[in-house]
């Protein structure tokens, strides 16, 4: 009985023993797998994390970079001058400026294209920004819508200036421009900065400017020449004496029959350049050779548009039959590209010279009258297949002497009237 009793604690013992060993085998494999999913979440968590990182850091496509510039670019092509408006210059040039080359080929928004910063329109350092303080107490402040295209900006509305400081040398002459994209534009690509007309009239107080005479650039009585009117009449009681000179074309008068000296001096002289720079004898020589020249001007809703059709009737008035007076705007309607195409071809001339009827040569010579693409005039006269041979000749009025001169002249009646 005794023996069998201890069997019997033995076999209790072993049973305990293997129960023990049981439960421990569990926990053992328990805690093996929960360090296994630990590790797999831990794993997990920092597959994430750089991932995330990978994310931040990867750098940005070519597309980005461009489409970055581009919204800097729109950003500065607007109207409107604020406190903000040289910081957002600086920051478009130094995002153009760290692209590839090819990166600025993608540079495409709503104004913006790779052409903004990257034309090549000539030497900007030919230019002068006339915006020098110390000015005295007479200054002549020449007043243009302005150009981006250096060259012509040089030729055109610098030559007229350089005729004023010449033929006023008692006179500070100063430069103002109304188109603010154009400034920025300018300021942007070339480090050139040119006064807008409030800036240029609180110089002109701030230097002591006792008497001031402004004289535009403009074409004619239209809309610029009110704006520039009205910004001036905010600050007329600044000064002893304010004086607006007339626009190129003079006063516009009641109706499309109405012509002046002014009208008369700018159509021969544009008709002159364009005979001479075509390499024609004479505009007679030109005519027998079936060659027209048509002078695209800008055109307006103004009333002022009349005076396109003035200029139509003054080179009729001095016999000139194969000059034609067209517009970019098509206002007035008779003016429009294919109104003049139909016109030259009715008048059975086979050779057409197209030239601007504009103070400066910029985009709208360039693109409007001469570009490569089919709206173009050059292109629209080409497709009608009216003509055997269209040529174009891209120089604005300023650079003309006769037309510098007439600028002269108004500014010494305006100089007189203070006197």
């Amino acid at each position: 009985m005794k023996t069998m009793r201890s069997l019997l604690a033995l076999l209790l013992v072993c049973v305990m023993a293997l129960a023990l060993v049981a439960c421990g085998g569990n926990s053992s494999q328990n805690n093996n797998e929960s360090q296994n999913n630990d590790q797999q979440q831990n794993q997990q968590e920092e597959q994430n994390e750089q991932n995330t990182e990978n994310n931040e850091t990867q750098a940005p496509t070519d597309q980005e970079l461009a489409d970055e510039v581009a919204a800097l670019i729109d950003a500065i092509y607007v109207q409107e001058h604020t406190d903000k408006t040289d910081e957002q210059i600086a920051a478009a040039r130094a995002a153009w400026d760290a692209l590839t080359d090819a990166q600025k080929e993608l540079v495409e928004g709503e104004e913006a294209d790779p052409d903004y910063f990257g034309r090549d329109t000539g030497d900007a350092s030919k230019d002068d920004a006339r915006n020098a303080d110390e000015i005295g107490e007479n200054e002549l402040l020449v007043v243009s819508f302005g150009t981006s295209f250096n060259d012509s900006r040089a030729l055109d509305i610098k030559g007229v200036e350089d005729a004023l400081d010449q033929a006023y040398p008692d006179w500070a002459v100063r430069r103002a421009f109304t188109a603010q994209i154009i400034i920025n534009h300018i300021q942007a690509r070339d480090g050139e900065k040119i006064d807008n007309m409030d800036q240029a009239l609180a110089r002109a107080v701030a230097s002591g400017v006792k008497n001031l005479v402004i004289q535009p650039t403009h074409l004619m009585h239209g809309a610029e020449y009110d704006e520039l009117a009205e910004a001036v009449e905010a600050y007329k009681d600044k000064f002893e004496s304010v004086v607006i000179a007339e626009p190129l074309l003079g006063e516009v008068g009641a109706d499309a029959t109405v012509i002046n000296a002014d009208k008369e001096t700018v159509a021969k002289a544009v008709t002159a350049e364009a005979v001479k720079d075509g390499g024609y004898e004479s505009l007679e020589k030109a005519e027998e050779a079936g060659v027209a020249f048509v002078f695209m001007g800008h055109g307006t809703s103004h009333t002022a548009k009349v005076s396109y059709s003035q200029m139509q009737a003054q080179m009729e008035a001095l016999g000139y039959k194969n000059v034609f007076i067209g517009t970019v705007e098509g206002e007035p309607e008779d003016t429009a590209c294919e109104a003049i195409i139909n016109k030259v071809a009715d008048a059975g001339y086979k050779t057409v010279v197209l030239r601007p009827l504009m103070v400066v040569a910029g985009d709208h010579a360039n693109n409007d009258m001469a570009g490569e693409d089919e709206d173009s005039w050059v292109s629209m006269f080409n497709a009608s297949g009216k003509f055997d041979e269209v040529k174009t000749q891209i120089a604005g009025l300023g650079r003309i002497a006769d037309v510098q001169a007439l600028y002269v002249a108004h500014a010494k009646a305006a100089i007189d009237s203070i006197a």
